[in-house]
């Protein structure tokens, strides 16, 4: 019995031989073949970062990132405050140097002095303060919400100053006379309050919620809006004009600039989060009486958000400017629920002539606030709390990051940027000069299964300016935790370091930075090379059959069990006139070229890509020969005319050698049952037909040189097949003799057909004229 090979263990055949014949169907064979085991060698893998993309997923600690994907010391951030609030909202400078911070959720408002020194000045009866501001005189006014007021602290005291009978106080601005502005929401409404503290609704945009407030260099109130994302410009009471109209539903922070330009950022989502969870009216620390509680949940929908401008009463505007004049609208709102795959903030610059320009824009992160800072844009984010730089040449480099969930507020302090954060309320000051170390975490890599590290390679720009040294870590859980490895030893070598860490199908790199006089190193791409385990792949099946392929060289189609000829005879009369050609014999047309169509079916566990070698040999033949290489389809079809009739045998070899070194590929075979090819029919010798008493006898002998005869059988005057036994009883053989014994015909000329089939269903036959 043949055997299969597959590296060194061999299996049986299954199924027995099977019998193939041109012209007759097909006769075909499945070989079912299961493989298990796994060997150390696959091709080697690089898990490569040289990319802001790239890098961006890491986690930083006093690093920073440029647009062009390199990783440098981090400006100096350190903090300066921490309160046990879970969210800074705002933070103001004073003219002292002093800076007041707002904090939620317990209402406090704490004042950070030039040293340092902290202090918890007041905690409203509200639990959130979403706006603080300072005049020149260094007055402070507080916003608080839900249902708040505005409070002026002065000397220590908070007293009320101005109550708007709103829902939220969103935004603050003061203005160089001592004028206050308050952004309002639900009704969407602009207040003005006097150096008196007699309030008036300067301007109804009809929007739901004014976001954000800024005075430019006129005098003019800007106020960017929500839902529909419009930022108006205020000149006079009850006289504004669209600035611009935004794609996004928030205009969340605007700078006007001393050029007239102005500055502003559109998000989505943003006031859902400084409501959502929000603890209403904490009993405050200082007594005095609790207002009612209010649950209010406020976001906008997808929808909405592209809805565009909805002014009321008047209709929109046909373009993103125009003057209008609007009462006040109430929206109602659904939660907030994030679009994956569309913009969630936006950077815009609306130039003197009112020409807009979109700096920037992210479908990852909400950029909560921007600064101009030395001819260039800082902006707060909510990925991890980053600090982002955006060049005017519109290159974005990640600044810093804080690690908490969200930088809330940007300001400037002296020759320091001071960042606020959510999450836990914090203050940070970020300087010129630079970290003197930090350290960069790599996303962590899946190698797809257990693999054999081999070595680190980076490139960096360290000379003089410092060094940087790795370590790596490896574990199976998809997060790192406690049955993970410990940092590996230091690497050093940038040319080829090799990797310690054990063997596993999860590994995670970091980078230590140490800065030199003031410097710092820079990298630019790091790789790590890897072996997965390879999986041998499996041939499982193997299947021969025949095709018709058409005289047109059209696709071969399988053949039927039966061919069908087509013979027309027209019979025109006695009338039809004699031609010169006479007429021609009618010759049947027999059925088109025969195709032999080896497939088999072919699976690597690892996904990869396979090549195929076909090899063939005849049944009494020692050496296997190629048919074809380099095959990627899993078929092939052949001329069948290039097979002799006999026994033969198929092999297809299937290897992953192109996706893995020469030394690591693997390979599996299979071989196929025998498959008979006979197309050569049967030979009839007759004798002379010998008459008897009563009939006539012939005798005959019917010969294949192929396969084994099955049948015989006769036919008279182009009747019925009789079928016929062989003289020793069994047809069986390629020899069976036979003797036709013909009784009763009826005088005059009969025609004798002899018929003889093999195995392979060839037809053998005769004729024989009876007189």
């Amino acid at each position: 019995m043949k055997r299969i090979r597959r590296g060194n263990a061999r299996m049986k055949h299954g199924p027995p031989a099977a019998t193939w014949r041109r012209g007759a169907g097909w006769m075909g064979f499945g070989v079912l073949l299961g493989l298990a085991g796994c060997l150390n060698a696959s091709s080697t893998q690089t898990w490569e970062m040289n990319s802001y993309q790239d890098f961006v997923r890491g986690h930083f600690e006093g690093i920073s990132l440029s647009r062009e994907g390199r990783l440098r010391l981090a400006p100096k951030m350190e903090s300066i405050f921490t309160s046990d609030q879970a969210v800074v909202w705002g933070v103001a400078p004073a003219p002292d140097g002093s800076l007041y911070v707002a904090t939620g959720h317990r209402g406090r408002l704490y004042r950070i002095d030039k040293a340092g020194k902290s202090a918890l000045v007041w905690t409203a009866e509200q639990p959130e303060i979403f706006a603080v501001a300072v005049d020149a005189k260094g007055a402070v006014y507080a916003a608080t919400s839900p249902d708040g007021k505005i409070y002026r602290i002065e000397g220590g005291k908070a007293l009320e100053y101005f109550a708007p009978q709103t829902k939220y106080i969103w935004s603050l601005a003061v203005t160089p006379d001592g004028v206050l502005y308050a952004g309002t929401g639900d009704q969407g409404k602009v207040y003005r309050v006097d150096a008196a503290g007699k309030g008036e609704v300067f301007y109804a945009t009809g929007q739901s919620h004014v976001t954000g407030l800024a005075v430019d260099r006129d005098g003019r109130v800007l106020a960017g809006t929500e839902p529909n994302g419009i930022l108006f410009r205020i000149s006079a009471k009850d006289k504004a004009f669209v600035l611009y109209n935004a794609s996004l539903p928030e205009v969340r922070a605007i700078s006007a600039q001393p050029d007239g330009s102005v500055y502003a950022v559109a998000m989505g989502g943003s006031l859902a989060k400084r409501t959502q969870g929000m603890p209403q009216n904490a009993p405050a620390t200082t007594g005095g009486a609790s207002t009612a509680t209010v649950t209010t949940s406020i976001s906008v929908s997808a929808e909405s958000a592209q809805a565009g401008p909805d002014i009321k009463p008047q209709p929109s505007p046909s373009s993103a400017t125009g003057v209008v004049t609007a009462a006040p609208v109430t929206t109602s709102f659904a939660p907030a629920n994030e679009v994956s795959g569309v913009e969630k903030s936006a950077v815009y610059k609306i130039n003197p002539d009112n020409t807009v320009e979109t700096l920037w824009s992210s479908k990852e992160e909400n950029v909560y606030d921007l600064l101009p800072w030395k001819g260039q844009l800082l902006l707060a984010t909510d990925a991890n709390g980053r600090v982002y730089r955006l060049s005017p040449d519109r290159k974005l480099t990640l600044v810093a990051q804080t690690n908490e969930a969200e930088a809330t507020r940007l300001v400037a302090s002296g020759d320091s940027i001071l960042a606020t954060t959510g999450n836990l309320g914090r203050v940070y000051r970020m300087e010129d000069r630079l970290e003197t170390s930090g350290v960069y975490e790599a996303p962590v890599h899946d190698a797809g299964t257990v693999a054999l590290w081999g070595h680190m390679v980076w490139r960096a720009d360290d000379a003089g300016a410092g060094n940087i040294s790795f370590r790596t870590r490896t574990g199976n859980s998809l997060r790192p935790d406690k049955t993970w490895s410990d940092w590996s030893a230091p690497l050093s070598d940038p040319a080829g370091s090799k990797i310690q860490s054990p063997n596993a199908r999860y590994i995670q790199w970091k980078a230590e930075f140490t800065g030199a006089q003031g410097k710092t190193p820079g990298l630019d791409s790091v790789s790590v090379a890897y072996l997965p385990q390879n999986t041998t792949p499996v041939v499982k099946s193997i299947t021969v059959v025949t095709l018709l392929a058409s005289a047109s060289g059209a696709k071969p189609a399988q053949q039927s069990p039966s061919a069908v000829y087509s013979i027309t005879v027209t019979d025109t009369g006695d009338a039809a006139p004699a031609t010169s050609t006479g007429t021609p014999t009618q010759v049947p047309s027999r059925a088109a070229s025969q195709q032999m169509s080896i497939s088999w079916v072919a699976e690597d566990a690892d996904g990869d890509r396979l090549v195929y070698a076909l090899w063939f040999r005849g049944e009494d033949e020692r050496e296997w020969k190629l048919l074809k290489s380099n095959l990627h389809e899993s078929n092939y079809s052949v001329d069948s005319d290039a097979f002799a009739d006999g026994k033969y045998l198929f092999r297809v070899v299937a290897s992953d050698r192109e996706v893995n070194p020469p030394g690591a590929a693997r390979e599996a075979e299979l071989i196929s049952a025998p498959v008979l090819i006979d197309d050569t029919p049967p030979v009839i010798h007759a004798a002379a037909a010998r008459k008897t008493a009563s009939g006539v006898e012939v005798g005959f002998e019917a010969v294949d040189s192929a396969s084994p005869l099955r049948r015989c059988e006769y036919s008279v005057d182009a009747g019925g097949w009789t079928p016929l036994e062989s003289l020793d009883g069994v047809i069986d053989s390629l020899r069976e003799r036979f003797v036709v014994r013909l009784e009763h015909l009826t005088p005059g000329e009969h025609v004798l057909v002899l018929r003889a089939v093999d195995s392979a269903n060839n037809a053998g036959l005769t004729k024989i004229v009876l007189h």
